[in-house]
């Protein structure tokens, strides 16, 4: 028999997150993919979440797994792995995820494994990948402890793929204890997005603290408008303020896997590196020949870039006939 791998379902922008799909599809190749689902969501939700592999979904939809954080999930999650046992529990690096594991190893005593590349299970036990220094290692690591394992797993470390099974859908009980109402989320706040969003875009036009200023990012949009794609920053363009933290790509970041990536004025730190090593065709712009980022570029241009960039927009809409 299979071992049941579940998969602890996020929702954002009213539609399942991506990095929950990238977990169904290594779960159901793994074993037996079932997905838990907590607190309202999109109408299709839970058959997205069928059609990417989700055999089984753990579902009830009241509204105190959004109102209230981590305490209620946690009791839900807790009693259900309890009785049930799955091999193994992956959660999303996020902020929901993060919290929910840390609070799961402490109430079940079984530890976890944090920034999870890859995971494979040999002879009863999960053995994980983790990327190190910009994912130019990998590091693994196994969980001494016996029942379910918990796993916290990088964005875009697999492919979402359509996989669609035969689904029963489990209710269960939300908690009604009011001691697992303490911390009460009092408002959210949506930064607004102009264009595709940095998660999925097939292309990303990042720029960093060679681009001197604030002002100069509208060249860059310029770009990726032309270009249909999205833009984001190093942690040093948001960390001088000028652009917000939701653009930022790297360890600290978002991590992003698109067929193209624009490194501009990016010296290629590893904490950079990390968010975007494994985009398919990295391109970069940088004045310093000795820029680290070069190593891992499949094509560089070593100059100014308020001279190239511009040079480039200008072809790029010659050649659109704009």
């Amino acid at each position: 028999m299979a071992d049941v791998i579940w998969v602890y379902a996020e929702t954002s922008d009213d539609k399942i997150t991506t990095t929950s799909l990238e977990m169904l599809a290594k779960a159901s190749e793994v074993g037996k993919a079932e997905a838990i689902l907590l607190g309202p969501a999109p109408d299709e939700a839970v058959q997205t979440l069928a059609q990417y592999g989700a055999s089984k979904i753990f579902r009830n939809a009241d509204t105190v797994y959004r109102d209230y954080l981590t305490l209620p999930a946690a009791e839900t999650v807790a009693g259900l792995i309890q009785k049930h046992s799955p091999a193994v529990m992956l959660c999303a690096s996020s902020y929901a995820g993060r919290d929910l594991v840390a609070n799961l190893s402490a109430r079940l005593d079984c530890g976890a494994i944090t920034d999870v590349g890859d995971f494979q299970l040999k002879d009863g036990k999960v053995e994980a990948t983790i990327p190190a220094l910009g994912a130019s290692y990998q590091n693994t690591s196994t969980l001494a402890s016996q029942g379910t394992r918990l796993l916290l797993v990088r964005p875009k470390s697999f492919e979402p793929k359509v996989s669609e099974q035969p689904l029963a859908i489990e209710d269960v009980a939300a908690p009604a204890d009011e001691s697992l109402r303490q911390v009460h989320m009092k408002e959210r706040v949506t930064v607004k997005r102009e264009g595709p969003s940095l998660e999925g875009a097939k292309i990303v036009v990042s720029g960093g603290r060679g681009l001197k200023g604030e002002e100069n990012f509208a060249m860059l949009k310029e770009l990726a408008d032309v270009l249909g794609g999205a833009i984001g920053a190093s942690r040093a363009a948001v960390d001088a303020g000028w652009v917000p933290y939701a653009m930022q790509i790297g360890q600290t970041g978002k991590t992003v896997k698109p067929d193209i990536y624009f490194a501009i004025g990016i010296s290629g730190a590893v904490q950079h590196l990390s968010g975007m090593k494994t985009s398919k065709t990295i391109i970069s712009i940088n004045k310093d020949p000795e820029a680290p980022i070069f190593q891992y570029s499949d094509f560089g241009v070593v100059g100014d870039l308020f001279k190239v960039i511009p040079q480039f927009i200008e072809e790029l809409k010659k050649r659109k006939g704009d």
